[in-house]
């Protein structure tokens, strides 16, 4: 009886269904943090916030529906940059964030400019998230 009962569990361990672990992925994850850093810098005598995406930050925003991780990572630029928080600066991020990494993959910096107007979203886009005048050539 006892090899019997040895020889079936040891059928059952031939036969029995082996689960591996998947391996890890090389695709950073699309969490935070979002923002690596943020800078003040001039150009002329107008000033530009760089603010400096996550691996993650460039791999999320290119899909729809991140609204949620969007104004996740616009806390962290106030985070960072507290004096950001003025009007017109929230709407060029937003635009950033829908829009760089498909037009313009890997650009070092999603640059937000204070003294850019107030747009609607149409002319935002029309403008490539600069309305108001051409990009800084930084």
């Amino acid at each position: 009886m006892l090899r019997l009962l040895a020889a079936g569990l040891a059928a059952v361990a031939l036969t029995a269904p082996v689960l591996v672990a998947a391996p890890a992925s090389a695709e950073p994850a699309a969490g935070p943090p979002f923002v690596a850093s943020t800078h003040w810098a001039k150009w002329g005598d107008l000033s530009t916030l760089r603010v400096y995406p996550t691996a993650s930050a460039r791999s999320i925003s290119t899909q729809p529906g991140t609204v949620v991780q969007a104004d996740e990572a616009w806390a962290e630029v106030l985070a960072q940059a507290p004096d950001a928080d003025i009007p017109g600066m929230r709407a060029q991020f937003m635009c950033h964030w829908q829009f760089a990494e498909l037009v313009e993959p890997g650009k070092t910096s999603w640059n937000l400019e204070p003294w850019r107007p107030e747009v609607d979203e149409a002319t935002m886009i029309a403008t490539r998230c600069n309305p108001g005048g051409t990009e800084e050539p930084f």
